[in-house]
């Protein structure tokens, strides 16, 4: 069994003139994480690795994430290869893991996020709103023979306030 959560980064800042990847989230940004990591923890696997994208903005919703679920923050990994709109790229990183991991944490970014959860998962999201969370579980022992899963838990920030 795989467990695999995509959480798209939180809300992040346009008003600086900065490259994509450096853009920092906003307050609104900072409290969505904080409140949908709070509901999160009781939805989260017993073990688990946190990968993220290597954009401020992701690393920043995976630190908040983190504290609140009592993640030790130098365990968190980052890669490269995570910042990407592409759901097929995002799609060949995750058949790529190490199958000594059974459930992975993902921060990353949309239109890869919201494609490969309705390629993926068994329930349709028109769009995973910036800090939204889905978990796929997959009935497979490797990571590069997943398929379709099933669509186990969605929060997103609207639906907690």
């Amino acid at each position: 069994m795989k467990n695999l959560i995509l959480i798209r980064h939180a809300k992040s800042s346009w008003e600086a003139p900065l490259h994509d990847k450096d853009r920092p989230l906003t307050s609104q940004g900072m409290q969505s994480a904080h409140l949908v990591s709070s509901h999160a923890v009781k939805y989260l696997p017993k073990t688990f690795s946190i990968w993220s994208s290597t954009a401020e903005r992701a690393i920043e919703t995976a630190l908040i994430f983190a504290q609140n679920i009592n993640f030790p923050l130098e365990s968190i990994i980052y890669k490269d290869e995570l910042y990407t709109f592409d759901e097929r790229k995002l799609e060949k990183v995750i058949k790529s893991y190490n199958n000594g991991y059974d459930s992975i944490i993902i921060f990353g970014h949309n239109e890869a996020i919201t494609n490969f959860v309705n390629k993926f998962g068994d329930v349709y999201i028109d769009n995973v709103p910036t800090a939204g969370f889905v978990h796929i579980e997959f009935d497979n022992e490797s990571w590069d023979t997943i398929s379709k899963g099933k669509t186990k838990k969605i929060l997103f920030p609207r639906d907690l306030k």
